[in-house]
């Protein structure tokens, strides 16, 4: 468990990220604009918290739960970083940070 607490610290972090980010999209002046973003938040922040839950329970799939992981929340912090919104430029700095350990995780 202690190998894995590192991912599992910065799944949570990203999920938190996700969910603010999408929140702020949503009351941002042009929500349109923002249409993808939210959809990748949205899907970036189930999948940190499918992977905690898969590594939290030792689960014979977590490494394969991590490489997808990874892979959301790169798109995700990709997504982000085209907005110039604080709360996008601060998600896609969890993502990335995510994305690198879910990396490592999955081996």
């Amino acid at each position: 468990m202690q190998i894995n607490q590192k991912c599992i610290d910065a799944c949570n972090h990203c999920a938190v990220a996700c969910h603010t980010c999408s929140a702020a999209c949503l009351q941002e002046d042009d929500v349109k604009a923002m249409a993808r973003c939210i959809e990748l938040d949205m899907d970036c922040a189930a999948m940190c918290q499918m992977a905690v839950a898969l590594m939290a329970r030792d689960s014979d799939y977590a490494k394969q739960a991590c490489r997808l992981c990874a892979e959301m929340c790169r798109a995700c912090g990709e997504e982000c970083q085209k907005h110039e919104a604080d709360h996008c430029q601060q998600c896609a700095k969890a993502c990335f940070a995510c994305a690198e350990e879910c990396e490592r995780m999955a081996g």
